[in-house]
């Protein structure tokens, strides 16, 4: 296969990036960040030398998605990830096992210039906050409607919940609820708390987010909990 590099960058912003990038070898493919899964499939099909994201899209939770993305597939370990700047001779190669933590920080003013040393992650940010109610994971594959969509549901308590949906959700958004099984039918309205973008490996885009209850009936939401939650100790 001939050898290639892939480029990804904001429209508006693409002709600079190719002319900042003419330098990599062989064929060089060029992609608009809003097509970043196309550019993936690509990457997955032709494993090029070198991934460029322009520093903009690579500090965007999409663009963090896709470095996270390339870094867990063992078939890209020789693809060399640089974030680049369309506007400046800014270049920083990102290392493999610090990749996702450097490029939450290209964005910012300030940066180090390049090959200076990356500053240690910050801490893992506690998305689920001070718990209310005890929460608990649930058993297997239980699908859920998070304003009428499926999502899956990860864990539970009586004022909130963790879910993996394919659908996008943003923090703050205002979503209706159903649980609904055998045995019963909770529908309830609720709050996005936060969210993040994945791209696993093996499988399709996805948003995983937390849930907070406006509205539920809380004895009916612990119903459904007891039970689909996993048993202690499984």
């Amino acid at each position: 296969m001939d050898p290639c590099a892939v480029l990804i960058g904001g429209a508006d912003v693409l002709s600079a990036l190719k002319e900042r990038a003419s330098d990599l070898d062989g064929e060089l493919l060029a992609f608009t960040d809003a097509d970043a899964l196309i550019a993936l499939e690509v990457i997955t099909k032709r494993r090029p030398k070198v991934v460029a994201l322009e520093r903009v899209f690579a500090a965007t939770p999409r663009g963090t998605a896709l470095v996270n993305r390339i870094k867990a597939d063992p078939t890209l370990d020789h693809a060399e990830i640089r974030v680049i700047s369309h506007d400046s001779d800014y270049t920083r190669v990102l290392p493999r096992a610090a990749a996702a933590a450097a490029t939450t920080s290209d964005a910012a003013p300030g940066n180090a210039a390049p090959g200076a040393s990356a500053a240690p992650p910050a801490p893992a940010l506690d998305q689920r906050g001070t718990r209310r109610a005890p929460r608990y994971r649930i058993r297997g594959q239980v699908e859920i409607l998070v304003d009428g969509n499926v999502a899956t549901l990860v864990d539970l308590s009586s004022v909130g919940a963790q879910v993996v949906s394919p659908t996008i959700l943003k923090p703050n958004q205002r979503v209706r609820m159903a649980l609904t099984d055998d045995l019963g039918n909770v529908r309830f309205n609720a709050a996005v708390a936060w969210a993040s973008f994945e791209i696993p490996p093996n499988s399709g885009p996805r948003y995983r987010a937390g849930l907070a209850f406006v509205d539920a009936d809380a004895p009916a939401v612990d119903a459904f909990c007891i039970r689909h939650r996993q048993a202690a100790g499984s």
